[in-house]
């Protein structure tokens, strides 16, 4: 981060302050929001953090998490909140539009903004940014940004629980951009007294019946394999939705199924919302399924897990995926 003089002279005096992720929040938006959280609460700051949307249930042990504040709860305590704000800082998101409303409420105000985030191509809204594509998570970059700032002193249990909790999901249990830094990192961690055990079982072991059936009903009733294109799809309806009762974080991971096959290079999970369908990529190696996600369904993220959307109806977008699939059938097949 450029600068880090003045963002230091910034948090040198009790502010207040407001911390920003994304809509449908995952471990590492609500991992890197808490951690940020505490650490500011310890400078003596006023710390509020704010999600478009709920959290999913597998996080809801995090320290404070119930402190969070859900804009489509709690429309008017949000807007209230961040006209207070001296400081946003806006946390694994890259644009305003990731938040929606949410965002719309920033953009004009005239208070300090801060960004740090790993998703690629950032929007310039921030006066002060940590951008860098390449970290793992979020919860990294937070970890980086302590520690620019010369207090690695003030890293406890409870925050490195936060942190890890975000480079867990986000690496998908370290099988995903991990470098050496990365594993360092987590052994400082881990010497902190982070145990990382108990966060490994409150983040992937802590599925109830309904979670296994769900799984079973999408690899057995909703699998499609695309040989030519090294490609598998997971689609859900509506209909899925009400019957399995799904709920927030409920079809967490489900996409990384399909990765599991040694022939299957790309991996797309298509889901039936009530007004749009949420089209969630990953891929193996160096293609790139953000290329996809930012041409043809307005998103973005990551060179090998990105995400968008589509209003064409569940029908006519798995043909539209299907068919932009032959615009890239050379380069899968490389």
């Amino acid at each position: 981060m450029e600068n880090i003089g003045e963002v230091k002279k910034l948090l040198s005096v009790p502010k207040d302050i407001v911390i920003t992720s994304h809509r449908n929040p995952d471990g590492d938006a609500i991992g890197s929001s808490l951690a940020l959280y505490l650490y500011l609460n310890k400078l003596g700051h006023t710390v509020r953090v704010i999600f478009p949307s709920e959290y999913p249930h597998f996080v809801s042990w995090m320290p404070d998490a119930e402190k969070i504040i859900i804009f489509d709860i709690e429309p008017e305590l949000t807007e209230s909140t961040i006209k207070r704000a001296d400081i946003i800082f806006s946390l694994d998101y890259n644009s305003l539009d990731r938040i929606d409303k949410v965002g719309e409420m920033i953009r004009p105000l005239p208070c300090t903004k801060i960004m740090i985030d790993h998703h690629l191509n950032p929007d310039y809204f921030a006066e002060y940014m940590l951008s860098e594509p390449s970290a793992s998570s979020t919860c990294e970059l937070v970890y980086d940004f302590i520690e620019m700032l010369g207090e690695k002193d003030k890293l406890d249990i409870p925050i490195g629980e936060c942190l890890l909790t975000g480079i867990l999901t986000d690496t998908g249990s370290f099988k995903y951009a991990t470098s050496p830094k990365l594993f360092k990192i987590v052994a400082s961690l881990l010497e902190l007294g982070v145990d990382d055990t108990k966060i490994h079982d409150f983040v992937f072991n802590s599925q109830n019946e309904k979670n296994l059936r769900l799984l079973g009903h999408c690899l057995k009733d909703r699998m499609e394999i695309l040989e030519e294109y090294q490609t598998g799809i997971i689609w859900l309806t509506r209909r899925d939705y009400e019957y399995y009762d799904i709920q927030r974080g409920d079809t967490e991971g489900i996409v990384n199924f399909l990765l599991k096959m040694k022939n299957i290079k790309i991996a797309a999970f298509i889901t039936e919302q009530p007004t749009i369908v949420k089209i969630s990529l990953r891929s193996k190696g160096d293609f790139s399924v953000e290329q996809i996600a930012k041409k043809h369904f307005k998103g973005g993220g990551h060179k090998n897990a990105s995400g968008g959307s589509s209003y064409k109806g569940l029908k006519s977008t798995l043909l539209e995926f299907k068919n932009i699939l032959a615009e890239y059938k050379e380069e899968i097949n490389a």
